[in-house]
């Protein structure tokens, strides 16, 4: 039997999804009889349907992905590879360059056109494999003379500022133009903090300048400096983005950006705070392609990996993630959630704001406008019939009662809290107030996690550990261990890239018995060493003996001064 799926007449389609009625396509085909244009450009002229209907129906008719450009930021470098006369011959706008993968991301009126497809692999010399996107044409031809017809280097975009004059009021328009030059640096700052691989982009005015940090690898690093007469045209085209109001300076605000850059879909969450000199604009990165990350891909021993599965497969309870901000408790939930995530199983979760949307998951994030905090939301879960429930976060008492009573009552619970151990998870637990009488036998397990950078393959040098440092990784003998030196791939830092240092805590009986009687941390930790418990610090001390970071790496961010004492 044939897997084929039947492609239907763009009409029929519009009309089986109700986007169109009969009547409505009985005038579109007796006009294109009598002018002769393609069906989709009359449904349009003649008002039946949008750009944005139609290009999904044909996606889906084509079975091609689409993209809307109108939500878009196209790469430098792709634009830099087909020349404006053959983009416009073509109908074909380059978005995108993953020079890794050796693809470049294309967007078309007709992806299957393949002498089009031919004479773009043909310009770049074979070198890329050409990804084709659907786009309404006249998108197409808009962004053509908008990209090619501008300045789109920042350093260019710089100098077009400096010698010319900005139009501040354009920039309140929600549909400002793609000449306004600061438009375009706020563009290539956003494509250029992507590309490098920032988590967070920082905008922080000083008295006579504004500084441009970005944060690599959980580590700040400072890009640029403007002049601080850029800054007003900036913060107001930030506004507009995030759909801030701009005409409020003394309050902090928040808001989001949805846009398209190098070919994938991407959020920023954006913050305003009032400070001194200006506002100060933060700006989190959420890339959803790096945010789902395989359970087997967090960077897990084996045997914190066969653990985590173990706790993951009891049905019900509640698993906690401990570690300060940024130390990436949220991805490994949504890796959890991920691996679990099936049509059989309901999951909910409550999040403060929602950062990546997951398939068949109900995702709700806590409001407070409409008096939505963590309890109530869970009370409201709770009458949804749901199997597995994410909470953002345990903050205070009446949060963290609802949780263990949703994990009571044969709910599987995920949440985070703020503390440095896993271990110490239970301390603070009884300190929020949650009784001793109620953590026994509810809690699955604990996992305390760290992120740190990871040595660059290009440059990282070989040398033999000194005796103090043998004793600080637990090693008699000496092994080769590798240091941080630099080189252009990784722009001079040593390191490219992050992975994750974990300590997890499995709780069974006897660990139930202790935490009933309130016993020390000490007492607890004691009797988990004695179980196999592997803490943070050997977990680092591991990845630096394998040659995957370095010994200065883990003691910038983990204790290590109890393996001296």
């Amino acid at each position: 039997m044939s897997n084929t799926k039947k492609t239907l007449p763009l009409g029929a389609l519009l009309v089986e999804k109700g986007l169109l009625t009969e009547d409505q396509l009985r005038i579109a085909l007796l006009e294109q009889r009598r002018s002769g244009t393609p069906l989709g450009k009359l449904l349009v002229a003649l008002g039946f349907v949008s750009e944005g209907v139609l290009r999904e129906a044909l996606s889906e008719n084509l079975g091609h992905h689409s993209i809307d450009l109108s939500r878009t930021v196209a790469d430098l470098q792709a634009i830099r590879l087909i020349p404006k006369e053959l983009a416009k011959r073509l109908l074909a706008l380059p978005v995108g360059l993953d020079s890794a993968a050796a693809v470049l991301t294309v967007a078309m009126v007709d992806p299957n056109n393949l002498v089009a497809l031919d004479q773009l692999r043909l310009q770049t010399r074979d070198q890329y494999r050409i990804e084709a996107l659907l786009a309404a044409e006249s998108d197409i031809v808009r962004a053509i003379d908008q990209y090619y017809g501008f300045e789109l280097s920042i350093d260019g975009i710089l100098h077009e500022i400096e010698t010319g004059e900005i139009d501040y009021g354009s920039l309140a328009q929600a549909e400002a133009e793609y000449s306004q030059p600061v438009v375009r640096l706020i563009d290539a700052l956003l494509a250029d903090a992507v590309n490098r691989g920032a988590s967070d982009l920082h905008f922080e005015p000083e008295p006579s300048f504004v500084r441009i940090r970005y944060r690599i690898d959980g580590v700040l690093r400072q890009i640029r400096a403007l002049h601080k007469t850029y800054w007003p045209a900036m913060v107001v085209r930030l506004k507009v983005l995030s759909g801030m109001n701009i005409a409020e300076t003394r309050a902090p605000q928040d808001g989001r950006i949805s846009l398209t850059l190098s070919g994938r879909s991407l959020d920023f969450r954006v913050s305003a705070q009032p400070t001194s000199w200006g506002e100060n604009l933060v700006l989190r990165i959420l890339d959803r392609q790096k945010g789902l990350v395989p359970l087997d891909k967090l960077g897990l021993s084996r045997s914190n990996l066969d653990l985590l599965r173990l706790m993951i497969a009891r049905p019900e309870g509640i698993i906690l993630v401990t570690g300060p901000t940024g130390s990436g408790k949220t991805t490994t939930l949504y890796s959890i959630l991920n691996h679990i995530n099936s049509v059989a199983v309901n999951i909910m979760t409550l999040e403060d704001p929602v950062e990546y949307p997951l398939p068949m998951i109900r995702q709700t994030s806590v409001n407070e406008v409409s008096k939505l905090d963590f309890a109530n939301g869970i009370r409201a879960m709770m009458r949804q019939d749901p199997d597995v429930i994410l909470i953002g976060e345990i903050r205070d008492r009446d949060t963290a009662e609802m949780a263990f009573r949703a994990a009571m009552t044969g709910h599987q619970v995920y949440s985070t809290l703020h503390t440095s151990s896993a271990v110490g998870a239970l301390p603070r637990l009884l300190d929020i107030g949650v009784l001793p009488d109620v953590l026994t036998g509810n809690i699955i397990g604990i996992i305390a996690q760290r992120l740190v950078r990871t040595l660059c393959p290009h440059c990282k040098q070989a040398y033999q550990p000194d005796a103090f440092e043998q004793r600080l990784l637990g090693i008699r003998q000496p092994q080769t261990i590798y240091r941080a030196v630099g080189c252009p791939q990784c722009e001079h830092q040593g390191y490219r890239g992050r992975t994750t240092v974990m300590e997890l805590l499995r709780l069974d009986g006897e660990l139930d018995e202790l935490i009933a009687r309130r016993a020390s941390q000490r007492e607890v930790r004691q009797l988990a060493l004695r179980k196999g418990f592997v803490p943070l610090a050997d977990d680092a001390c591991r990845k630096v003996l394998a040659g995957e970071t370095a010994l200065e790496e883990i003691a910038r961010v983990i204790d290590l001064t109890e393996r001296v004492s």
